[in-house]
């Protein structure tokens, strides 16, 4: 069954909401690890996020529990870890900072949406599978980064071209959904904005 023939819910109280909260909390724990140069301890907060972001999407098609606040949540739990693992790699000089900067850019323009749905009385958009998909692989990505810190040398040669495979994997799927988001917010405005003004040309011809 598709995400998108379930019926959403208005329930706050659920498996996948609270696995959502505890990713959300765990992220200033994971700043802070990196940040301190615990970056074992970092690793397993971060697979163990990641594990907890497969498992409450898991959950909810299972138990049909798919809601509204899962919807921001999920995706909120998400682009935090990924904007906490940029900055406290970044900080350590573990990534460069132009990566931050490519990969933060993308979510700052599509903030710049948001006034534009409101205006015809929508909210975010939802997230679509290739949105998800680049997420995924920036999620993959930084536990590959921070790996090189807690093996031996010699490994690092090994990970670091998967670590960036899937970086740039993950930001080319990013910039294209922003695309294609953007392009859906251009659609859904202009449809509004006609409907409005044939709306509009009724109330007068009566």
């Amino acid at each position: 069954m598709n995400e998108e023939n379930l019926q959403l819910s208005e329930k706050v109280i659920t498996w996948p909401n609270l696995l959502s909260t505890l990713r959300l909390l765990l992220v200033p724990v994971f700043l802070w690890l990196i940040l301190i140069d615990q970056n074992l301890w970092a690793f397993a907060v971060l697979a163990f996020s990641s594990f907890t972001d497969w498992l409450d999407g898991f959950l909810a098609r299972k138990l049909n529990q798919m809601s509204r606040l899962g919807q921001l949540l999920d995706p909120a739990a998400d682009r935090l870890f990924i904007l906490a693992s940029l900055i406290g790699l970044a900080t350590t000089g573990q990534v460069p900072w132009w990566l931050v900067l490519v990969i933060v850019a993308r979510d700052v323009m599509l903030l710049f949406t948001f006034p534009f749905l409101a205006q015809v009385g929508y909210g975010p958009l939802p997230v679509n599978y290739t949105g998800k998909a680049g997420t995924f692989a920036l999620l993959y990505a930084f536990p590959l980064m921070l790996l090189p810190a807690v093996l031996p040398a010699e490994f690092a040669v090994f990970i670091y071209p998967i670590a960036w495979a899937f970086a740039f994997w993950g930001i080319w799927l990013y910039w294209w959904t922003g695309a294609v988001y953007i392009l859906q917010v251009h659609n859904i405005r202009k449809s509004a904005l006609r409907n409005s003004a044939i709306l509009e040309g009724k109330k007068e011809t009566n």
